[in-house]
């Protein structure tokens, strides 16, 4: 079967020659999927990771060694002192929730210095929504420095604010959200932190690291973070995780957040894993495989795309940073329809036609795209977006790279 046979002409010359214009830039994620994942086969045989560590626990989940072996697996991974890997964490928004309540305390102050939070970020600080349980209702002041018209951070600007709002947790948003500009790579955060440093020393850095693990070869807690926060939702669960959230860092810190998460007295001692341990375990060996694919596929969309015009950020041959590539499309009846091609050429619900709707800490309607094994999973192939100006539409994730190949280029088929 030619999985290409029924695809128009010009589509399939515009794969073939795709095929062979992006070959350097999927030679080079191989490279890194090849030095992550011995990062993380490192960490496994180091940790002593056992059959018996599969099989998780019920009840207050006292002495879980699975457990406890994944929170060192994750922390050799990451190169910090600590990791909290829990199922209970309910999203990547409930999972930073639980950082920066960790970091603050009433009466401190949070600055973003990478533009306004993320949307779901929004109400979590207070500033849309009912504000009840929010940072601000806990007397944390916040505020957020504006990226400047290349959608980088605003440095001549930053130096002043720091110096005025004196922050106490500096975050930092590595991935785009659903905002068009660069995501952050590595380098970009490390320089962040060191001006940060001159300003504010004692400052805590806080790094929301969601879309981008193992998309580089080293991570924001390498280059000076003192804590990132991500979803097992999107790469570190590899789709395999069905739930959970990661905080890796400081010791202090962590012990902290496991303090928020659960309660004083209990902090990481406690906590269940049922049925998720084997998943999260086996999801974070396979996390720089399935991020690989992930990002080929993105790198496919974003040339294949652009041969019929459509307007694609970052382009095919830039770096990368994250799984996200946002294609613009111009109005809202573009983005539902790139949404629909998208879903017909899923795994799950082909036959469902998204529609935009209301969604719980969003302020637009969204349209959403997501055929997946496992609910909302960002790791595996996906399209959404909120119904605003520039009406762009976010592609991510796909577990293997011929999924991703197959369904970009029908649905640029469906669309044309």
């Amino acid at each position: 079967m030619n999985w290409m046979a029924d695809l128009p002409e010009k589509v399939q010359k515009a794969i073939v020659e795709v095929d062979q214009q992006i070959q350097p830039q999927i030679a080079e994620i191989d490279r890194r999927m090849d030095n992550n994942q011995a990062k993380v086969l490192q960490a496994f045989m180091d940790q002593q990771v056992a059959e018996s560590h599969l099989n998780g626990s019920t009840g207050y989940g006292n002495n879980d060694e699975g457990r406890e072996v994944l929170d060192k697996v994750y922390a050799q991974v990451f190169a910090t002192q600590a990791a909290l890997v829990r199922p209970q964490f309910v999203s990547g928004t409930h999972t930073l929730a639980v950082g920066l309540f960790g970091c603050l305390h009433p009466g401190q102050k949070l600055l973003y210095i990478t533009g306004k939070p993320y949307d779901t970020m929004q109400e979590v600080i207070g500033m849309t929504g009912s504000g009840v349980g929010s940072l601000q209702e806990y007397g944390i002041k916040f505020d957020y420095q504006e990226l400047n018209q290349q959608g980088k951070v605003d440095y001549e600007h930053l130096g002043n604010k720091l110096t005025d709002f004196k922050p106490d947790v500096i975050a930092i948003q590595r991935s785009r959200g659903y905002d068009p500009r660069p995501s952050f790579t590595v380098a970009e955060i490390a320089e962040m932190i060191t001006f940060v440093r001159q300003f504010v020393p004692q400052t805590i850095v806080f790094v929301d690291n969601c879309y981008g693990e193992f998309s580089e070869e080293t991570e924001p807690s390498q280059v000076g973070a003192d804590l990132i926060a991500g979803s097992l939702f999107k790469n570190a669960g590899a789709g395999l995780a069905t739930t959970g959230g990661y905080l890796a860092g400081r010791q202090d810190l962590i012990e902290r957040c496991a303090i928020r998460l659960t309660a004083p007295g209990i902090g990481l001692h406690e906590g269940a894993t049922g049925n998720n341990l084997r998943w999260m375990i086996e999801g974070f060996f396979l996390a720089p495989q399935a991020t690989g694919n992930a990002i080929k596929g993105a790198i496919f969309a974003a040339a294949l795309l652009e041969k019929f015009d459509f307007d694609v950020t970052p382009k095919y041959d830039e770096p990368r940073t994250d799984l996200i590539q946002t294609v613009i499309l111009g109005t809202a009846d573009k983005m539902v329809q790139f949404a629909k091609a998208i879903q017909k050429y899923s795994p799950i619900d082909s036959f469902v036609a998204p529609e935009p709707s209301s969604m719980v800490g969003y302020e637009d309607q969204i349209v959403m795209a997501a055929g997946t094994f496992v609910q909302g999973s960002t790791i595996e192939l996906s399209a959404d977006g909120p119904l605003r100006s520039p009406y762009a539409i976010y592609l991510q994730g796909g577990l293997t790279y011929q999924h991703v190949r197959i369904a970009v280029s029908h649905a640029c088929a469906d669309i044309l």
